[in-house]
C-alpha cells in the first residue's frame, strides 16, 4: 500500500519519463538509453532500469502505472529476499523483523514510489548478496555466479554504486566457504568472469558502435561510456568534479561530508533512526559468535551485512560529489538484516546470560533517545509522537526486566508482548516518515527529482531533507544548468520549465501556467502523475512548421527537453546535458542538422532550456553566435495569443529585440554556408 497508493496523483522524474517514453517509441532510445527519440543524447546513467520500465510500458502502455509496476514489484521482491535469506540464518522472528524495518525505512519508501534506478538498484544488490550467502553456505558454484550476474546488473542499472557491497561478499566467501581454499579462489575467479560480462556487455556495445550513429552519452566528457563510468558516475561521485561539484558538499543536496552526515538534519530523518542500534548488534552478533568454526553460518551473515551497511555508510558519508538523500537507500537492506539477525541474538543473549543483560536494553534505549531527537527536529509536526516512543520503550524494556526469566506460558507471552512493544516503538518514527508518503506524491513535496519522506527538517541544495518544502534537486546529479551553489532546484532562470513532476503524456491536459518572457509556461502538477509541461500553443507552432524534421526543438538542457518530449511526444535535443558540461553539441553537428533538414528551431538561454553556459564556455558561445547570426528570431506573438506583439521582433541577426538570450530561432538548409 505505502509503495503504490495515489501512484497516479504523484510527480515522477521528468527526466527518467521522458526516456522511457522515447524508448518506447524506438528499440534505439530503448538500447542506448536516449532521452530522445531521435538519439542525440543518453541519460547520464546505463540504461538498464529504463530498459525494464520500458518493456513494461511497452506493453501495457504509457503511464505512471505503467511505468512504475515493474518497480514496486522489484521493492516488494527486495523484501522477500531479505526476509528469506535472514530467515535461513536467524529464524523466523529475525526474518519478520528484518522485512518490517527495510518495508518501513522513509527514504526506502519514498524511492520505491519513483523512477529513480535505485529501486531497481537495490534489488539486484540484494539478490547478489542473499546468493553469496547461499553459495557460502553450500560450497556451489552455481549460486555465486548468480551473485556475480547481479552484482553486474546492477553496476548496469547505476554503475559503481552496484559494486560498493562486493568487497563484503568476496571476503565473506572467500574466507567461510565450504570448499577447499583453492577451489575458493577458482570459484572466485570464474565469478568474476561472469561480472565483468554483466557489468560491461552494454559499455562494450556501445563502444562498438562507431560514435557517428550513435547518441552522445549523457555526462560523459567524451561522449564514451567508459568516460562514463570512471568519471561523472565513477570517482567524480566520490571526489567530486567531472559535473558532480565538490568541496564536501554532495551536490548540496545532503550537507557536507564527513562521518556524521547520515545523522545531519537532511539525512537524518531518511535513514539513520535504526543504525545505532544495527551497529550494537553487528558488534554484540560477532562477539556472540566467539570462536564459531570458520564455516559459522552466522558470523557469515553478519559480516556480510555488517560489511554491507560500514562499505555504503563511508562510501555516503564521504563523497564529496553528488550525493543525493535516496542515494541512503541502498543502507537500508543492511541496517534491516542487522536489527532482525543481530536483534534476536542480543535478546537470546539476554535471557541467557546475565553479562549481556544489559546490551540489548541499552540498544533499545538508544534508538528510543535518538528517534525522539529525530522527531523534535520537525517542529511542529506529531509532537505527541517523541513522547510516546519514549513511554512505550520505557515500559517495554521494564517488561524485559521483569519476564526476563521463567518458562511459563503467562510469562513468556508477556514477555512477547514486551518484545513486540518495544518494536513498535523502535519503528513508529520510520514509520510515521514513511506514512506521509503517499499523500504527498512519489517523494513527499520534493516530487520525483529528488524524493524524500516526511516533514522538512533542514536545509540543502535542491531543498529540505523533508518532503514539504523547499525547491527540488536535479536527478543527473551535479549543479542545474547555469546555476550557482544555494540556488534551489527550479533553475538558475526563472523561465525554467518545473523539474518536479513526472512530465504530462503526450496530448494531456490540465493545470493552471503563466507565461514567462520567453514563451514557456510554468505548469502546476496536472492530472495522471505525469504533470508539467510547456506552453501548449509553443508546442503546437513548433509541430505546424516542423517541416518534416527529426527535432522539435534544440534546447541547452535536459530538463527542459524532457519536459517539452514529454508534453508533446515528440524527440527534442538536449545540447548541454543534465549538469550542463556535456559536450554534445557542436557547431559543426548544428550545421549538420540544420543542413540535412533534420532540426529547424534553436532555443538559446533561458526558457526551458536553463543557462547559456553549458558544453564548456568555448563550444556553447560558438553555437550560440553562429544561431544569432544566421537564425530568424521567432516572434513570440507568432504562437502565442496572449502576448503583444510589441514585445518581440523577427530578425535575421543577432541584433533581435529578444536580445536577453532565451529566443527562439529558426534554421534553415539555406542558413548554412
Amino acid at each position: 500500500m505505502l509503495y503504490s497508493w495515489n501512484l497516479s496523483g504523484s510527480g515522477l522524474n521528468s527526466f527518467y519519463s521522458a526516456a522511457v517514453l522515447s524508448g518506447t517509441e524506438s528499440w534505439k532510445a530503448w538500447f542506448f538509453g536516449s532521452l530522445d527519440a531521435g538519439n542525440f543524447l543518453t541519460v547520464d546513467k546505463p540504461p538498464l532500469a529504463l530498459m525494464v520500465m520500458g518493456l513494461s510500458c511497452r506493453v501495457l502502455g504509457y503511464g505512471t502505472w505503467q511505468m512504475m509496476a515493474p518497480m514496486v514489484v522489484a521493492a516488494l521482491a527486495t523484501i522477500w529476499i531479505l526476509h528469506s535469506c535472514v530467515k535461513r540464518v536467524f529464524g523466523h522472528a529475525a526474518a519478520a523483523v528484518a522485512a518490517l524495518v527495510l518495508a518501513l525505512t522513509p527514504i526506502t519508501v519514498a524511492i520505491n514510489r519513483d523512477n529513480n534506478p535505485d529501486t531497481l538498484l537495490v534489488f539486484l544488490m540484494v539478490s547478489g548478496a542473499a546468493l553469496a550467502l547461499r553459495a557460502t553456505r553450500d560450497g556451489r558454484l552455481l549460486p555465486l555466479l548468480g551473485s556475480a550476474a547481479c552484482f553486474g546488473l546492477a553496476f548496469n542499472t547505476k554503475m559503481l554504486q552496484g559494486y560498493i557491497a562486493l568487497p563484503a561478499v568476496f571476503v565473506v566467501y572467500l574466507y567461510a566457504a565450504r570448499p577447499a581454499l583453492a577451489k575458493r579462489i577458482v570459484n572466485l575467479l570464474l565469478a568474476g568472469v561472469v561480472l565483468a560480462v554483466s557489468s560491461f556487455w552494454w559499455a562494450a556495445a556501445v563502444s562498438l558502435v562507431p560514435a557517428s550513429e550513435r547518441p552522445y552519452i549523457g555526462g560523459s566528457t567524451d561522449g564514451s561510456a567508459s568516460n562514463l563510468i570512471m568519471g561523472y558516475n565513477g570517482l567524480g561521485r566520490i571526489f567530486g568534479g567531472d559535473g558532480n561539484g565538490g568541496g564536501g558538499g554532495g551536490g548540496g543536496f545532503s550537507g557536507t561530508a564527513g562521518l556524521g552526515r547520515m545523522f545531519n538534519d537532511i539525512l537524518g530523518g531518511q535513514i539513520s533512526w535504526l543504525i545505532p542500534f544495527a551497529g550494537i548488534a553487528l558488534v554484540g552478533g560477532l562477539v556472540l559468535c566467539g570462536r564459531a568454526p570458520r564455516t559459522d553460518l552466522t558470523r557469515a551473515a553478519l559480516v556480510l551485512w555488517g560489511g554491507w551497511t560500514a562499505l555504503h555508510y563511508l562510501t555516503f558519508a564521504l563523497a564529496e560529489g553528488t550525493m543525493h538523500p535516496y542515494y541512503t537507500t541502498a543502507l537500508a537492506p543492511g541496517i534491516a538484516a542487522l536489527c532482525g539477525g543481530g536483534g534476536v541474538m542480543l535478546l537470546r543473549a539476554f535471557r541467557a546470560d546475565r553479562r549481556w543483560v544489559w546490551v540489548l536494553p541499552l540498544g533499545l534505549g538508544v534508538t528510543a533517545v535518538w528517534a525522539a531527537v529525530l522527531l523534535r527536529r520537525a517542529s511542529g509536526w506529531n509532537t505527541w509522537l517523541w513522547p510516546a516512543v519514549l513511554v512505550v520503550m520505557a515500559l517495554a524494556i521494564a517488561g524485559l526486566f521483569v519476564f526476563r526469566s521463567g518458562a511459563s506460558g503467562l510469562r513468556l507471552r508477556l514477555l512477547a508482548v514486551s518484545v513486540a512493544a518495544a518494536i513498535a516503538a523502535a519503528v513508529a518514527g520510520p514509520a510515521a516518515y514513511a506514512w506521509s508518503v503517499p499523500s504527498s506524491g512519489a517523494g513527499g513535496g520534493m516530487g520525483g527529482t529528488n524524493p524524500t519522506a516526511g516533514p522538512s527538517t533542514g536545509g540543502g541544495f535542491g531543498g529540505p531533507g523533508g518532503g514539504s518544502g523547499g525547491g527540488r534537486g536535479f536527478p543527473g546529479g551535479g549543479m542545474p544548468p547555469g546555476g550557482q551553489n544555494g540556488q534551489n532546484g527550479q533553475g538558475a532562470q526563472s523561465g525554467q520549465a518545473p523539474g518536479g513532476a513526472g512530465g504530462m503524456p503526450p496530448n494531456g491536459t490540465g493545470g493552471t501556467a503563466s507565461d514567462d518572457a520567453s514563451g514557456t509556461r510554468q505548469s502546476g502538477r496536472m492530472g495522471g502523475g505525469m504533470g508539467g509541461g510547456a506552453s501548449s500553443e509553443l508546442i503546437s507552432y513548433l509541430k505546424k512548421h516542423q517541416d518534416g524534421a527529426t527535432w522539435l526543438l534544440a534546447v541547452s538542457s535536459s530538463q527542459g527537453a524532457a519536459q517539452l518530449i514529454l508534453s508533446s511526444g515528440e524527440p527534442v535535443i538536449s545540447m548541454w546535458g543534465w549538469s550542463g558540461s556535456d559536450k554534445a553539441m557542436t557547431l559543426a553537428r548544428l550545421k549538420e542538422l540544420v543542413k540535412n533538414g533534420e532540426l529547424h528551431y534553436v532555443q538559446l538561454g533561458g526558457g526551458m532550456g536553463g543557462g547559456p553556459g553549458g558544453g564548456g564556455s568555448t563550444v556553447s558561445s560558438e553555437v550560440t553566435a553562429w544561431v544569432q547570426k544566421h537564425g530568424t528570431a521567432v516572434k513570440e506573438s507568432d504562437y502565442s495569443k496572449s502576448t503583444n506583439s510589441a514585445t518581440s521582433s523577427g530578425s535575421s541577426s543577432g541584433s533581435s529585440a529578444q536580445s536577453d538570450q532565451s529566443a527562439i530561432y529558426r534554421l534553415d538548409p539555406s542558413d548554412v554556408s
